[in-house]
């Protein structure tokens, strides 16, 4: 399954590199397309850094590759550490927003909290220590933010996530807060509403299970309780895993509904963290979830969505800016990287390794047999 891993690779880089060759060159803010939308240009730069190293980040923490990845592994590391020390460095030219506006900030320094929290070697162990201390001053301003009640309580979360993991003084009581709240918003069959009512989006795989999972396992050395939480928060996890798994038609189209549908197959980051994180069904095999995968990075890829300097386009087949939300930019859209996620496991692992096989809605639509869907509480 070697030219599948390569696939993947190339397509996570080539989405990725304009970004982070920019940031680490200084050059990003004059480089990043703003004409769409651009009322959102003050947030533009922090949101492709986030979302591109929340998807980035556990291929460079990944340990024990070879040959040309690990070439390509060594020089992204030392790019993206680049990157962030520019995005943090007051002096920078690409210094950017983490205290102004409204609190899109706080949206994307969580995203950026999240990559150095799957890759806390790479993009905090390493850095500089200039670095590490202005990246703990950066994801700091951005407590000034009051989250609405909604998904955007695990941004704050995953904030003080990442500055646990990075040694630094945190806050308990918005950790607390947002399990909690999040908790109480589960509404059965592995699903959460955003906030007190359930819309019909991807926002649980965008933000709510990732990032509840990761913030439940960031702080169970101080909070012990949190290890039956994040157990049972697996368990709904991994049905809401096997229900994205199910939307994958035939030709790795899947159904466009809901807010923040540009963020393409980001819409598949929960599906891509249970193979990574190994919570997968029992009866949902990596190898069929990796040609699933693959089917949806496909279709997407082959309708044209970069622009002719490689910065993404809006929409989801191509250029589609109708699509888009109010309060979505270019930067925004590089979320779609989170579906590179199990580029971490090694390429020996069953995900990689296992033989081709069809996926759900391949099976059911050439008649072959499958198994019935069940639901659980």
């Amino acid at each position: 399954m070697a030219d599948t891993r390569k696939f993947w690779l190339d397509t996570m880089l080539k989405i990725a590199g304009p970004v982070l060759k920019n940031l680490a060159a200084g050059t990003l803010r004059t480089a990043l397309p703003t004409a769409f939308h651009p009322d959102r240009a003050e947030y533009i730069c922090l949101e492709a850094l986030g979302r591109t190293v929340c998807g980035l980040a556990p291929w460079l923490e990944a340990e024990g590759l070879t040959g040309e990845e690990a070439e390509l592994q060594r020089n992204y590391r030392e790019l993206t550490r680049r990157a962030v020390g520019n995005a943090v460095d007051p002096a920078s030219p690409d210094f950017m927003n983490f205290s102004e506006g409204y609190g899109q900030a706080l949206v994307d320094a969580a995203f950026l909290a999240h990559g150095v929290l799957r890759a806390p070697t790479q993009l905090y162990e390493r850095l500089p220590e200039k670095a590490r201390d202005d990246l703990a001053a950066a994801l700091t301003a951005t407590r000034k933010f009051v989250p609405y009640v909604s998904n955007w309580l695990l941004f704050s979360a995953m904030i003080e996530a990442a500055l646990h993991r990075m040694g630094r003084e945190c806050d308990l009581v918005r950790v607390e807060y947002a399990v909690n709240m999040v908790e109480s918003w589960y509404l059965g069959d592995g699903m959460y509403g955003d906030g007190p009512v359930f819309r019909f989006d991807y926002y649980n795989s965008f933000v709510i299970h990732p990032m509840l999972l990761d913030v439940l396992a960031a702080f169970r050395d101080v909070r012990p309780e949190y290890a039956a939480k994040l157990e049972k928060a697996k368990e709904r996890a991994a049905r809401y895993a096997a229900l994205l798994e199910r939307l994958i038609a035939p030709d790795g189209s899947y159904p466009v509904t809901g807010r923040s549908v540009s963020y393409r197959f980001g819409a598949f980051q929960l599906l891509a963290q249970a193979a990574l994180q190994g919570f997968l069904p029992k009866d949902l095999p990596g190898n069929q979830v990796r040609c699933a995968l693959t089917a949806v990075i496909r279709k997407v890829m082959d309708t044209g969505m970069l622009d002719e300097n490689g910065f993404l386009l809006p929409g989801v087949a191509g250029n589609q800016p109708g699509l888009c939300e109010g309060y979505i930019s270019v930067g925004s859209l590089y979320l779609c990287e989170s579906v590179f996620l199990p580029l971490g496991l090694p390429p020996e692992n069953g995900f990689w390794a296992g033989a081709d096989a069809p996926w759900t809605g391949q099976k059911i639509w050439q008649g072959r047999n499958a198994p019935c869907d069940h639901a659980i509480d």
